[in-house]
């Protein structure tokens, strides 16, 4: 029996992964019971390593990376989300294979001063993003809030199969201070610290600090960020957008107030170096 669960274990730990199509935190809001939400992630890399990050890779810098994500609410505690991930780079268009979430939370986490969740996804990528090509995301939420500030925390682990397998420590932190109805302004982290068991050193270490703004503009939601590389492994300059719309709801007259964007995140993703690019050419 142990040697059956060591075997699982074993399985399911990621290797340097793909490029990131998403950066956000998640704060474990989802849409209403029947209802959709889609968004349009795209993030720039205005300076990052130009190198190949792996045999067959391509680097991430000027890359533009991107996904459209739909979701829909099944529970008041249960949404669903799919993506499919691509890439734009050198005059070329990337497909990065599809995409899978279940994201369990607290319900009415809008309304809550703590609230917490799980999200797991399911990534089925192509070659050119990373040496293993099945990943598993588990993203742990945990939030505070009161009427002029947030806190949220996203310690997630990622997990790859195949001989590149390991399990990284890529945590994700927002604080943000609210100026007015649905407008915020904050500072994110991200990281990839590299296998749980064997930390990379510090300069290894992907570590991002995102300067980020959210607001509603009109139907839309919109999130807008700039990131700074940390350390000298890091990617130095990344640019973020997402524009999010919720459809009505059913039974609703217009579209819901439900932020299509705050419920998402970003998990840095992983080179397959062992380091998580949390640019835009890596997820």
């Amino acid at each position: 029996m142990g040697g059956l669960l060591l075997a699982v274990m074993l399985l399911f730990v990621p290797a340097a992964a793909d490029a990131f199509d998403e950066i956000q935190v998640y704060n474990a809001e989802i849409a209403e019971v029947g209802q959709w939400t889609i968004q349009q992630h795209l993030n720039y890399a205005f300076k990052a390593p130009s190198d190949q990050p792996f045999p067959g890779g391509f680097p991430p810098n000027h890359a533009l990376n991107g996904t459209p994500e739909f979701a829909y609410g099944v529970t008041p505690w249960l949404e669903l989300g799919w993506y499919i991930p691509f890439a734009v780079a050198d005059n070329q268009f990337l497909s990065n294979g599809a995409k899978f979430r279940t994201l369990f939370v607290v319900p009415h986490a809008a309304d809550r001063n703590f609230f917490y969740g799980i999200n797991f996804e399911y990534d089925y990528g192509t070659p050119p993003f990373g040496q293993s090509l099945f990943n598993i995301e588990m993203r742990p939420i945990i939030g505070w809030r009161n009427k002029e500030w947030e806190f949220i925390i996203n310690p997630i682990v990622d997990f790859a199969t195949g001989r590149y397998g390991e399990a990284d420590f890529v945590p994700a932190v927002r604080l943000a201070r609210k100026l007015g109805e649905d407008f915020y302004i904050g500072a994110e982290y991200y990281a990839d610290y590299g296998k749980i068991t064997n930390a990379l050193p510090l300069q290894q270490q992907q570590q991002l600090l995102f300067a980020v703004t959210d607001f509603k503009a009109g139907v839309f939601d919109i999130d807008l960020g700039l990131g700074f590389g940390l350390t000298s492994g890091s990617d130095q300059l990344i640019g973020k957008i997402i524009i999010g719309y919720a459809f009505p709801a059913p039974g609703g007259e217009k579209s819901s107030d439900t932020n299509a964007i705050m419920p998402r995140s970003m998990a840095p993703p992983r080179r397959a170096t062992g380091l998580s690019p949390v640019s835009a050419v890596m997820q």
